[in-house]
């Protein structure tokens, strides 16, 4: 059997503090907060779902969990800066000043950023 062809995705995004969490995805990263049911806040990401759940001992991974492909990399870039968050320049990967790796062959830019609990995030323009 495959997944339904109306199946959408839900993302989760794993967090010792909700309350932190939660005003970083509400607040910082501008997501609409749809409900708490309790278990974990429900974020909408525009045909998907994010879930942000408690996990006491949760050590973020050095790797991207979660990115969003964006129209204008640098214009995003300077919101996310204005609301506090910084990208994280990875020694020797050969991103720019603004944090922006370009792929080899010139047709993609991303850009990384960590949530509150150190999660890596992205952004990618194609």
């Amino acid at each position: 059997m495959s997944l339904p062809a109306d199946a959408t995705a839900i993302a989760f995004i794993l967090t010792r503090d909700r309350a932190v969490s939660d005003a970083f995805y509400r607040d910082t990263l501008g997501l609409p907060f749809v409900v708490d049911d309790g278990f974990g806040a429900v974020f909408d990401l525009n045909c998907a779902t994010l879930r942000v759940t408690h996990v006491p001992d949760h050590a973020a991974g050095g790797h991207p969990v979660l990115g969003w492909r964006v129209a204008d990399i640098r214009a995003t870039i300077v919101a996310l800066k204005a609301k506090g968050v910084e990208m994280t320049v990875y020694p020797g990967m050969g991103q720019d000043g603004d944090g922006v790796w370009t792929s080899p062959d010139g047709k993609a830019q991303v850009a990384f950023f960590t949530d509150p609990d150190g999660n890596v995030l992205s952004l990618t323009q194609d």
